[in-house]
């Protein structure tokens, strides 16, 4: 079983507007609401590649209600603590030139009674996992190291655990050294503390986290690909070009891949053509955390790895 961790969950609300400017008053030409959280978007995504997986977080108000209700349809296993506060709603708004502009409320402030009972609910469900991805920000109140203690947990289980957060989360989290993280250049920058210039700047950060324990580490380059980074080996990872959609949930949706290929004990090679796949396929869908079947086995033939000699 694989569990994915979302502790500021929300309802993204989608708006296509065409030529959206600053100031102007605009109808909207389309409408999406979907369940929201990186840690969904890993879930939904985990779901349709055909493995079982569980979620667990916060959850509150009418907003949790919605989240509760779309993935007991989507048959995702509901562990979420249920809070007093509203779970928060986040805004994408997107022309048709491909531009977006987001609107991400803070989300609701965790009581200490209900941050103990997640840490108790968590103690249930490492017992029945093997893989555990967490992802996104975190709420009011919650601890900045929470995810360093999840991950230290989750270790004296021997279960793999993925991390995917920014800013003194991720900075926090990596002390524990998680399996597996994957940044892009300015949260690299952050957590090591210099300004990257060159590649060889980011790889020589990189392999730095590798040796400090995290056992993968992959540089996210957009478009571009990613650089990834096991036992001190370096691999370019190019993906092909494609015609994007819609890219919100890409880098969710890789770190589905992963958790997937971690679950299935693929090569390394094999998980990184894998989970680049899975963004990739991700970002030629409206919706977001969703990936073509067909598709992905077409990305995947397409990428090309090779090992960077320095």
């Amino acid at each position: 079983m694989i569990t994915t961790i979302t502790l500021n969950p929300s309802i993204d609300r989608r708006y296509m507007v065409d030529s959206f400017k600053k100031g102007k008053l605009f109808r909207a030409k389309e409408i999406q609401e979907t369940l929201g959280g990186k840690g969904l978007n890993v879930a939904r995504v985990i779901k349709q590649l055909d493995e079982a997986v569980m979620t667990t977080g916060f959850l509150g108000g009418r907003n949790g209600e919605f989240v509760d209700k779309g993935l007991n349809s989507l048959g995702i296993k509901n562990f979420f603590v249920k809070i007093k506060g509203e779970t928060r709603n986040c805004i994408a708004i997107l022309s048709e030139d491909g531009s977006q502009t987001e609107v991400l409320e803070p989300g609701p402030t965790i009581s200490n009674d209900e941050i103990k009972r997640f840490y108790e609910k968590f103690e249930k469900l490492i017992k029945e996992t093997s893989i555990i991805s967490a992802s996104g920000s975190i709420p009011d109140n919650v601890p900045i190291d929470i995810y360093n203690k999840l991950i230290t947990r989750a270790k004296k289980e021997n279960i793999k655990f993925i991390l995917d957060t920014s800013g003194q989360a991720l900075i926090e989290g990596i002390k524990a050294s998680p399996y597996l993280i994957k940044p892009n250049k300015e949260e690299l920058e952050s957590i090591i503390g210099i300004n990257i210039e060159t590649e060889k700047d980011l790889i020589e950060c990189g392999k730095k986290l590798n040796r400090e324990g995290i056992e993968i580490v992959v540089v996210s380059l957009g478009k571009e690909g990613s650089i990834a980074i096991h036992k001190n080996t370096v691999y370019r990872v190019k993906i092909p070009n494609i015609k994007a959609v819609n890219p919100v949930g890409s880098g969710d949706s890789m770190i589905a891949g992963f958790a997937v290929a971690l679950k299935k004990n693929f090569s390394f090679k094999e998980m990184i053509a894998f989970a680049s796949a899975c963004g990739t396929a991700n970002a030629m869908e409206k919706e977001t955390g969703k990936v073509s079947l067909e598709n992905l086995k077409k990305i995947k033939n397409k990428i090309k790895i090779d090992e960077i000699s320095l």
